[in-house]
């Protein structure tokens, strides 16, 4: 009979463990002694233990307690440890990225400094904090000028919002059209959203004449409110501010200041004093310790280092790492049985599932001193006074850390390429290529609309109504060759167009007689989810995001149809694409099938099966991996497993197509980067099993408009959306500089990280790295580069994992596979040289971790740049945010995608008809192929004397209301009209007469659009109705309540009485016809 505690017995039980020790005579002493005003030190201090005695030292004193670490990640993990242990309010210190404050924007940890020493300024300082060494040497503002550089704003204060925005910008912050990052602004009419560095969200403040008549907190993404409050304090140190004061300046005098490893603390904080840049910008050491001497003080280690003063000597013991072996540790439970509280930390709820079910048959399951609860404990001990011992999930099965990442989302899904900018190439459906000159107001007949100004050949112009913005896309042709302008009423558009039609109709022809084969075909059809499917799923650290759920759901669909599945998941570095593809591999081997997968290099085969091993360390599932990473001992015994089906998941190179491996029953293959393999190998994969699944995995992403137009012609997942709280890297474009080479290469070093370098001649690779080590002499470099043999640049790839040196100086042989979390500056040499795509994908090998990632994109100083690379360079820096302009930077590496997918002659129709009008072509193609109903088209043509658009002082940024206009022309329905209309109202304000009539008049297309109605508009007196469709023409006459007169099977007259002056009294007019019940 198994008896574990209930979830909070168990939590309330490991809550109770600093009384324990609190317990024991011997700290009790010390504790008396620290009250005192004596120093202390704890010895035998193991692991997790170290919060076990800061909190139990908590309890005691009751006095605020800073915790000394020696690095950043020691400090993260000793305030999760606390969390466990703790109900006080916990608070990291962090040392922050830029020392002389230039990058504040993007340095959450100076914002979270400053946060932190408004409160202890006002005596509300944190009970507990940690912090590290490397924190301490850096300066802070004195309390006192905190506080004077601290305004408060509240609603019904009287201000001037102009003398607002200017102290702003005497104070460093920025203007901006939307804002994004902390230090921004934003100034509309009577609303201002700010960004300050010490807050989590910005905030929109909205004024009545000088009033200030709300304050509302955003979200970055959306731009939405999220909630409302009635106060804000805004601190604002001006850009040029130098800090010269320490923390030990802000504590409370009865603090205890408690060092954790004296001994690593002052190796540490020597090595980051040679790291530093100039003399006096860091405070040293020495200075540090002399800071705090008149403090309490405590020191703990896990072996003694000399007394401070009064010493305990803990009996604590560590607990060893079980690397996931099942045996060992029912084993070492079992030991403990007779005598031991056994507690277990798990990560998640659906973890305890799990973990329960693997301990059940231990004894000490059935003696009922076996608990489980969700915490942190990240390393082991044991209480030996109390017999009792704890530990942690991540110990008991060899799993990575879980990765801390900052909290501020700045991601959002990838929508569109229309962000247009004067003189952006764009495509007129009608006409063809044209040139984008600007937005322009323009009066006509009493109406007055905003268009958009297009040029073509012979310098010809076209104004085109932004109510029918749906006619102009962005031209996006994925080619180096700019297309001429088209010549209005000229024949070459119209053949181009034509020849595009007929050969996606051809493709799509093609590619349904292929999926129709297929379908055809019996496979293997799976069953629905086992309770280790859900509690699979259920340890999964993260929140999936929405795209990431559905692309789960859709190939789990996939595997239980009985036929062979063929889906392709697209997404960019870091979406999400190995979670998916493990989920369908546990849900195949718990099927009892075999998984292959496929990936194009060893050390990307080593990486995935270290991930797969710990994401499934807690299942008994068998995991393999054949490359020349395995000794040939481990290759025959692998080869062995695989024939006689006792290996469930094998990873490898195209090695795994090779003769002599030989699967038992295999049932899914898992293709990572298809593009990279040839047909002949994924072919001979496949032969083991005609009809096996097959998963493909691809990090170049394909635009959401290509996907739509494919819907029912081949299966795809696209992973749109960034991963919550993805944090963006930070880019600079940049000449050559030895300075700012030193000064981001020892700030990388400083927080203990490693530096990618790419220089992508191999010829004067070595001259790049005597420059290097000239510029930072104490640097560790390894080079890489496609002329080594493949065997020595797999040596350097693995040293460079393992931090055996600090600098990867490389060709571009780093774009893809490899995934480094320490890695996270990169610098890419002679930048202008490189595509948009190449760029990206380059900057995407770091920045997907919990530390601010830099891209520094280097151009030689003596090089005259053409502006076609300086416009390349301008977009990738300017889209370094995952924000409302990262389609921009991502249209290259999309239309790659899409080239990848098509094929080379279908990239040729891309380029000659624009992207999205070959995807319009596409989707109609599909449609027609398949038998379905053409789209139904909801504009009408609505010509009728009123002025209706969104004027340029009301949304202030004609790239956001080009936005805004392709939205409204885009809404199907009332339930998306209002969203949109309340968001205006959230972002500008009260909707001007001209604004609200657009709303108006959206709302007369959606009413007209039910009744088939083609366009509306006046002739001598009587608003004409024109309809394709006779009799819906004859049911708007029966519904009216007025006199609808119809002419003929198409037109309906309607003789208007004194509303034809009134543009008001006219909508109202079209609306009662249309809307009789309204």
């Amino acid at each position: 009979m198994t008896s574990v505690l209930p979830l909070q017995a168990a939590e309330a039980r490991l809550r109770q463990l600093p009384d324990k020790l609190l317990g024991l005579p011997e700290f009790q002493a010390v504790c008396d002694a620290l009250r005192a005003g004596q120093p202390a030190t704890f010895d035998n201090v193991w692991g997790s233990s170290l919060a076990l005695v800061v909190a139990a030292l908590r309890q005691h004193l009751a006095h605020p307690i800073v915790v000394v670490t020696d690095s950043a990640e020691a400090m993260d993990d000793l305030a999760d440890d606390l969390s466990t242990f703790s109900h006080d309010r916990i608070e990291r210190f962090p040392p922050s990225l830029e020392e002389d404050g230039s990058q504040r924007a993007t340095d959450e940890a100076w914002g979270t400094r400053i946060r932190l020493g408004k409160q202890w300024a006002r005596g509300q300082g944190a009970p507990l904090t940690v912090t590290c060494v490397h924190a301490l040497l850096q300066k802070v503002p004195a309390a006192d000028e905190l506080l004077g550089a601290s305004r408060t704003f509240s609603v019904g204060q009287t201000l001037e919002i102009e003398s607002l925005t200017r102290w702003l910008v005497e104070n460093g912050y920025q203007a901006m059209t939307a804002v994004e990052l902390p230090g921004e602004f934003s100034h509309r009419g009577g609303i201002l959203d700010l960004f300050a560095h010490d807050w989590q969200r910005p905030v929109r403040i909205e004024w009545f004449d000088n009033e200030i008549e709300s304050i509302r907190i955003f979200e970055v993404a959306s731009q939405r409110t999220v909630s409302t409050t009635d106060s804000i304090e805004l601190t604002v140190l001006s850009s040029d501010y130098r800090a010269a004061a320490s923390l030990a300046d802000w504590l409370p005098s009865e603090s205890l200041v408690l060092w954790h490893e004296p001994k690593k603390l002052a190796e540490q904080g020597r090595h980051l004093e040679s790291l530093t840049e100039a003399p006096g910008v860091r405070f040293t050491f020495d200075e540090v310790r002399g800071s705090f001497a008149a403090f309490r003080q405590a020191s703990a280690a896990a072996l003694s280092e000399g007394s401070l003063g009064a010493e305990v000597r803990l009996r604590l013991e560590p607990v060893e790492n079980f690397g996931g072996d099942l045996d060992a540790i029912r084993i070492a439970f079992d030991s403990a049985a007779a005598d031991y509280r056994v507690h277990v930390v798990a990560r998640t709820e659906g973890e305890i599932e799990r973990v329960s079910e693997i301990l059940q048959s231990t004894r000490v399951a059935g003696t009922g001193r076996l608990s489980i609860s969700v915490g942190c404990i990240h390393r082991g001990f044991r209480l030996l006074e109390e017999r009792t011992l704890v530990v942690g999930c991540d110990q008991l099965f060899h799993r990575g850390e879980l990765r801390r990442v900052p909290r501020r989302r700045l991601g959002k899904a990838i929508d569109s390429f229309m962000d247009l900018r004067e003189g952006d190439l764009v495509v007129h459906l009608a006409h063809g290529i044209g040139r984008y000159r600007g937005l322009r107001v323009m009066q006509r007949a009493g109406s007055a609309e905003e268009h958009l100004e297009i040029e073509f050949a012979q310098n010809t112009k076209l104004y085109v109504p932004t109510t029918r913005i749906d006619l102009v896309q962005k031209y996006i042709g994925g080619t180096k060759v700019r297309p001429r302008l088209s010549q209005i009423g000229g024949k070459t558009w119209v053949r181009q167009k034509k020849a595009a039609e007929e050969a996606v109709t051809d493709m799509a022809a093609e590619m349904l007689e292929l999926q129709a084969a297929r379908m055809s075909r019996s496979g293997i059809a799976m069953k629905a989810d086992t309770p280790w499917q859900l509690e699979f799923e259920h340890a999964f650290p993260y929140q999936e995001t929405r795209d990431q759920a559905e692309s789960i759901h859709s190939v789990k669909a996939d595997l239980e149809v009985a036929r062979p599945m063929d889906r392709l998941i697209c997404g960019d570095v870091g979406f999400g694409k190995t979670e998916i593809a493990m989920r369908g591999a546990f849900k195949a081997v718990e099927n009892g099938y075999q998984v292959a997968v496929l990936v194009p290099t060893t050390v990307l085969a080593e990486q995935h099966y270290n991930t797969f091993r710990e994401r499934m360390a807690e299942f008994p599932l068998s995991i393999a991996k054949l490359s020349r990473f395995c000794s040939p001992e481990e290759r025959r015994a692998n080869l062995k497993g695989i024939k006689e089906g006792s290996v469930d998941i094998v990873i490898g190179t195209h090695r795994l197509a090779s003769k002599d491996v030989q699967f038992a029953n295999l049932g899914l293959v898992v293709i990572d980067e298809e593009q990279r393999f040839g047909v002949a190998v994924k072919e001979r994969l496949k032969a083991n099993r005609p009809n096996v699944d097959v998963l493909t995995l691809s990090a170049t992403p394909i635009p959401r408009t290509l996907h739509m137009s494919l819907v029912g012609v081949r299966d795809i997942s696209n992973l749109e959306s960034p991963p919550e709280d993805r944090v963006s890297v930070e880019t600079r474009v940049t000449r050559w500089s030895d300075e700012l080479i030193r000064h981001a290469i020892l700030r990388e070093l400083n927080r203990g990280g490693q530096i990618y370098f790419v220089h992508n001649r191999v010829k004067d690779i070595g001259v790049i790295e005597h420059r290097l080590q000239h510029i930072v002499p104490e640097l560790r470099i390894g080079i890489g580069h496609a002329q080594m043999s493949e065997q020595r640049l797999e040596r350097v790839m693995r040293d460079f994992i393992n931090h055996k040196f600090d600098l990867l100086l490389a060709t571009t042989i780093i774009e893809s596979g490899l995934d480094i979390p320490n890695a996270n500056t990169i610098f890419i040499d002679e930048a202008d040289r490189y595509g948009l795509a190449d760029l990206h994908q380059l900057r995407g090998r770091v920045g997907r971790y919990k530390h601010q990632a830099y891209a520094y994109l280097l151009i030689d100083p003596r090089k005259h740049v053409n502006p076609t690379a300086a416009k390349r360079l301008r977009a990738i820096e300017e889209y370094s945010q995952m924000g409302a302009g990262f389609a921009i930077a991502m249209r290259d590496l999309e239309i790659r995608g899409a080239g990848n997918l098509l094929g080379t002659e279908q990239s040729g129709h891309i380029a000659a008809v624009g992207y999205e009008l070959y995807c319009q072509l596409l989707e109609r193609a599909v449609r027609s192929l398949r038998q379905m109903p053409p789209k139904l088209s909801l504009h009408v043509d609505i010509d009728l004397p009123h002025q209706a658009f969104l004027p340029p002082d009301y949304v202030t940024d004609p790239r956001q209301r080009i936005d805004l206009y392709r939205r409204l022309t885009r809404v199907e329905s009332y339930d998306q009209l209002g969203p949109l209309r309340d968001e205006l109202l959230d972002r500008f304000g009260e909707l001007p007469p001209e604004a609200r009539r657009l709303f108006e008049i959206a709302e007369l297309r959606l009413d007209a659009a039910v009744w088939q109605i083609d366009s509306i508009f006046l002739d001598q007196g009587y608003l004409v109705f024109k309809c394709a469709h006779a009799p819906r023409l004859e049911q708007l006459k029966r519904s009216c309540k007025r006199t609808l007169r119809v002419v003929d099977e198409h037109s309906a007259y309607l003789k208007l009485e004194g509303e034809r002056s009134d543009p008001d009294s006219l909508l109202a007019v079209v609306k009662s016809v249309l809307r009789p019940s309204a």
